[in-house]
């Protein structure tokens, strides 16, 4: 990371408030609103999403849009920017990864099922929680995948834009796109309703992997 971007960093987070901002969304576990902002903090919309746009300039966090949930204007869900590492105090990507590779190899257990646990360790936002495909969506922002989705009747499909792991990925694809898909298993067992039923990889340096799913009626069987 080039002197600038820390300057610019360190700056951004110089303000109490901001700090405390950015601290709430390292820690959530899943994408904040401004809304929830604005409760915890005790400040006007305003005020939080000027700290935000700091924040977001100095990249530090990201801002994306929630899938549309009815009338209105789509509200904006902030994340810890996938670059953002323990400089600040936080697990960038890489650490990450390395705790469960970590775990692959403690446990003995395939990538696939480390990062199955890995996403039903995840706690889903009430909204999340109503919508099946919100959840796995808004569980691949906060790992930095910034994923887009296309809906057919009862099938889903989820590109993911950009790959957080790209470098390790090229040197192990299959190690790390089955953690991945175990990611996205996880996430979507805690989400009833969804099924995740491949994973169509890509290369990482290009990303825009592919996550192939499809609704299942609570007590179907597969």
């Amino acid at each position: 990371m080039a002197v600038v971007d820390l300057q610019v960093q360190a700056k951004a987070l110089g303000d109490p408030t901001r700090h405390g901002i950015f601290r709430y969304i390292a820690d959530a576990a899943e994408p904040v609103d401004v809304a929830e902002l604005t409760d915890h903090f005790g400040l006007n919309h305003n005020a939080i999403r000027q700290h935000l746009a700091q924040l977001v300039a100095a990249e530090l966090v990201v801002e994306s849009v929630a899938p549309a949930g009815g009338r209105g204007r789509p509200r904006l869900n902030y994340v810890l920017h996938p670059n953002a590492d323990s400089r600040w105090g936080v697990a960038g990507p890489y650490e990450r990864l390395a705790g469960w590779l970590a775990e692959v190899v403690r446990t003995g257990d395939s990538p696939f099922e480390v990062g199955r646990r890995v996403g039903r360790r995840r706690r889903l936002s009430d909204t999340a929680a109503a919508d099946p495909v919100d959840a796995v969506f808004e569980q691949m922002v906060v790992y930095g995948f910034e994923p887009t989705i296309r809906r057919r009747g009862d099938k889903i499909e989820i590109t993911l834009t950009t790959c957080p792991y790209a470098s390790t990925a090229l040197t192990d694809p299959d190690t790390v796109c089955e953690m991945h898909r175990g990611i996205a298993t996880g996430v979507s067992d805690a989400a009833t309703g969804i099924v995740i039923d491949e994973l169509v990889p890509n290369d990482p340096r290009r990303a825009n992997c592919r996550l192939r799913c499809h609704f299942e009626p609570v007590g179907s069987s597969s």
